[in-house]
């Protein structure tokens, strides 16, 4: 029982680890980068049309598996594929924590 517990704790320990590593991302540059964004999520993230999300202050994991979901097409909206598609990894993780840094 002690062995399964451990397992446990330890796979979870490592997912959430997985997690940060995935969206540390360099704000500055993503500031840059999001300036196409500020049409639909407004130029501080937060949105003026009540269909679009808020984007500023959300975490930066959420925001970066959001848009590789969208870029993947795990996530349709034709809007945000479109969107996503040209952004690398590196763009993601930094457009994330640009808006993980607004509050």
């Amino acid at each position: 029982m002690k062995h399964q517990i451990l397992a446990v704790v330890s796979a979870l320990t490592l997912a959430a680890s997985a997690n940060v590593a995935i969206a540390a991302g360099d704000a500055a540059a993503g500031k840059a980068k999001a300036a196409s964004c500020a049409g639909c999520h407004g130029a501080a993230g937060i949105s003026a049309i009540p269909t679009y999300p808020n984007l500023a202050g959300q975490k930066e994991a959420y925001l970066a598996k959001q848009m590789k979901a969208f870029k993947d097409g795990t996530r349709k909206d034709p809007t945000m594929n479109a969107m996503a598609a040209p952004l690398s990894d590196a763009d993601m993780a930094n457009i994330s924590a640009f808006y993980a840094g607004l509050k």
